[in-house]
């Protein structure tokens, strides 16, 4: 009796006292088969592409509205995934609870949409509403579900199978293997897109202006400083005037270009070291400036701007066009000051 009560307040004191365990061995053996499991079912997905991908990458592509992702539970949350990855790589997006869906948010989805509805056994109770609607206006309806012949199957119009696969929980229960499958056919259908529609990596950056992968896609006409705020002079400009020009834009550096702007060449900190005489304030800029400075585009990559500047060890370089016409100027700070590391 003392036994018993000892395991039945066991059980109160830890909520997570389940039934008979199963066999436990060790912890990184479990791993592995699990993620043995899920990459035997990934390749068995990928193996098993056909036409029908083909088919909804088309429709998605060729729709004049939305994305309407929609899933229930596990597949809610892969949902939820695979409509982010949509919306930052060029395709309009949205998800749609599809319990929510039953009392009103059916009113979120257009005739112009697109719906892809998730559900591994493809009877999923809380996605009936939303499957009577599209079929009720003509909203065209993709599937991803492990069961071609379940009530989504046959309703949908077009069904990209999941191949059959065992979950990684022992019980055979617990979503796991299939919700994998079914993120990583989310990316597939993502990048598919992003590659048909050309989406490069400045619209990337578009989509993504924060955190370290926004830093990494900002260009140099993004933080540089134009025309305007660039310290250049003539060539037939004397080394004392130059210094004071330099002195107020306060770059450590100079711009010879003619009357059109075109770069002849810099003068840097460097060269004023190695012109110092008594004579320096009467020399013409062209006696003393390195005609062969380094440049660099606007459009180049703020972080490749940096990766030069270290190459070459130097602070500062100057933006010039196609035709060597000075556009402004980048300094390492305006990079630091960016985030650019």
């Amino acid at each position: 009796m003392t036994q018993d009560n000892t395991q039945s307040q066991h059980n109160v004191d830890n909520p997570h006292t389940f039934g008979s365990p199963h066999t436990f061995g060790n912890p990184i053996d479990c791993a592995k088969r699990v993620i043995t499991m899920e990459a035997d079912a990934l390749h068995a997905l990928a193996q098993g592409l056909n036409d029908s991908f083909t088919q909804a990458i088309e429709c998605l592509a060729n729709q004049t509205g939305r994305v309407i992702v929609s899933g229930m539970g596990k597949n809610g949350h892969i949902g939820n995934k695979i409509t982010a990855t949509l919306a930052s790589t060029g395709t309009t997006a949205h998800f749609v609870h599809p319990a929510e869906a039953s009392h009103g948010d059916l009113g979120m989805i257009s005739k112009n949409d697109t719906v892809i509805a998730l559900s591994n056994s493809g009877e999923t109770t809380e996605l009936s509403d939303l499957i009577a609607y599209t079929r009720r206006f003509s909203i065209p309806l993709i599937a991803i579900t492990s069961n071609p012949n379940s009530t989504l199957g046959k309703t949908a119009d077009i069904v990209l199978a999941l191949p059959p696969m065992k979950e990684a929980c022992p019980n055979g229960q617990a979503p796991t293997t299939s919700t994998t499958a079914t993120l990583a056919l989310g990316d597939a259908i993502a990048i598919a897109l992003l590659e048909k529609r050309g989406f490069s990596a400045e619209d990337f950056g578009v989509f993504h202006p924060g955190g370290k992968l926004g830093k990494q896609l900002v260009k140099v006409s993004d933080i540089m400083h134009n025309l305007d705020q660039t310290p250049t002079i003539s060539p037939d400009t004397t080394m004392g005037n130059a210094l004071v020009i330099m002195a107020e834009k306060n770059f450590g550096c100079l711009a010879v270009t003619d009357k059109d702007y075109t770069l002849l060449g810099a003068i840097t900190d460097g060269d004023l070291r190695r012109n110092m005489s008594p004579k320096l304030p009467e020399t013409p800029a062209k006696d003393v400036m390195t005609t062969t400075p380094t440049t660099l585009s606007a459009d180049v990559m703020a972080a490749e701007a940096l990766a030069l500047l270290n190459h070459k060890k130097i602070n500062v370089v100057f933006i010039t066009d196609g035709n060597n016409k000075i556009q402004g100027v980048l300094h390492i700070h305006d990079l630091l000051t960016a985030g650019i590391v």
